[in-house]
């Protein structure tokens, strides 16, 4: 590794002990990929950031004589990933069914069966894992489409959850699918709101979840006029899950029909939808979420992600994770998955003819995984880029280490030569919450036996 300053235990001591709202941050000397298509990548460039916010990108840069100056030479510095969809709860059953066979295994053995004995700690202790393995992996901002809560203090508890690990969170809220619950939602939205999303400049904001149809859990999860209306109310987003095949083709259509389809609605999967659903969807700029691995493993109705669909109709689509239970948890496999299986199937598709493919590239995964998940979860103004006037959410990667030298292309880098092992470095809001390879201010043993108390718990409790 190159000599910099991006590990130094003195440099991020020097960070912490000014406080947040007046520390100056400058990094020199580092690749910089901005995502922003005005300043692009910069080579041997410096990014200044102050406060929470970064104010300036660029070439030889001066800061205040109190600025920590972070050497990153040797470095990538990019946005941090953002996972527009998770459904953190479940984490302590990670892998626990990894051949699953089809959508219906999962819903029978975690929606029907584990999720039922969940209590709010079990709900705290499984969000609080993902959204700190996230950052771990780079993930700056993630969306936790949090449906079990199947009481207030569930809810309550997964919200804390994203708050005390410090990530960009985005609660989306919705009731379980079985078992017994409350059924406080989506009524309890309002207070939800009133006690944890008071402010516009917070890290953590609120959404409605829903599901496309109610083929799975009936009527009153299902997106319509109603829940439309409840959202609309409180002036939050709405992420739809479950959207795949011919009844949500149809449930788009009427969607269309009546209003309810905008770009604060946000579409999950999308695979097997007709054409006349995805020019619905093109038309009145709704936003898409793909989940690549889950579509491809799990075999969501085509098993293929509808990146070709999306980009045919003008939607460019945000990446997420989905369900630790079956899949990998890193944005990294997300992009490497979309990027193989798309020029997989273009390349298919015109061999043997005289047409050229139409292939993604690395830079179309990597927007994807940034600045197309922001604004799918309705955080383009904040982040997803390099941006002076955005917060300062970004990744710093060694691009010496042994699988990434020399450095030949900094994007290609990323996407296909870089993982969680080469992120030295990830600040949120302007706070360092990674540093020299580590995760800050977690007790790994106390969350190791938290956990294993957790899963342990489920697993005899439940009837699964």
């Amino acid at each position: 590794m190159i000599d910099n300053s991006t590990t130094s235990a003195t440099v991020l001591e020097q960070i912490r002990r000014r406080p947040a709202k007046e520390r100056r941050i400058l990094f020199t000397g580092a690749t910089i990929i901005t995502m922003d298509p005005v300043y692009g990548v910069i080579d041997h460039g410096d990014l200044l950031i102050e406060g929470d916010t970064i104010t300036a990108v660029g070439h030889d840069l001066t800061a205040a004589d109190d600025a920590v100056t972070v050497d990153a030479t040797g470095t990538i510095l990019s946005p941090g990933f953002v996972d527009a969809h998770r459904h953190a709860w479940e984490t302590q059953l990670r892998r626990i069914m990894p051949d699953v066979d089809d959508l219906g295994g999962y819903v029978m053995s975690t929606l029907a069966g584990y999720a039922t004995v969940y209590r709010p700690d079990d709900l705290y202790v499984g969000t609080r894992l993902a959204a700190l393995t996230a950052i771990d992996s780079g993930i700056t901002t993630m969306l936790d489409f949090s449906h079990n809560s199947r009481t207030p203090e569930h809810s309550d508890a997964a919200v804390e959850a994203l708050r005390d690990t410090g990530i960009r969170g985005v609660h989306a809220s919705m009731g379980p699918h079985f078992g017994d619950w409350d059924r406080q939602w989506p009524g309890d939205l309002t207070r939800l709101k009133d006690q944890y999303f008071t402010s516009d400049d917070q890290l953590l904001t609120l959404r409605l979840a829903a599901l496309a149809t109610d083929e799975i859990a009936g009527p009153r999860l299902a997106y319509a006029t109603e829940l439309a209306q409840v959202a609309a109310d409180l002036s939050i987003g709405v992420s739809v899950d479950a959207v795949f095949g011919t009844p949500s083709s149809e449930a788009i259509l009427r969607w269309a029909k009546d209003g309810i389809l905008s770009p604060d609605v946000t579409l999950i999967h999308a695979t097997g939808l007709t054409p006349e659903a995805w020019k619905a969807m093109g038309e009145t700029g709704t936003t898409v979420a793909l989940a690549p691995t889950s579509e491809a493993q799990i075999g969501l109705e085509t098993a293929i992600p509808a990146v070709d669909e999306a980009l045919s109709v003008g939607i460019r689509p945000a990446l997420s994770i989905d369900v630790e239970v079956a899949l990998a948890s890193d944005m990294f496999t997300q992009m490497r998955a979309l990027h193989a299986i798309q020029r997989m199937r273009a390349v298919n598709a015109a061999y043997g003819t005289d047409h050229q493919p139409s292939r993604i590239t690395t830079h179309d995964v990597l927007d994807f995984a940034t600045l197309q998940g922001a604004r799918t979860n309705g955080l383009e103004a904040v982040t997803g880029s390099l941006t002076p006037g955005k917060k300062a959410d970004l990744l710093v990667i060694q691009a010496e280490d042994l699988n990434n030298m020399p450095l030949n292309d900094p994007i290609g880098t990323v996407v296909l030569g870089s993982d969680p092992r080469n992120i030295s470095t990830v600040l949120i809001n302007g706070e360092p919450r990674k540093w020299n390879g580590h995760i800050l201010d977690v007790d790994l043993s106390a969350l190791r036996r938290e956990v294993h108390a957790s899963r342990d718990h489920v697993l005899n409790a439940s009837p699964a």
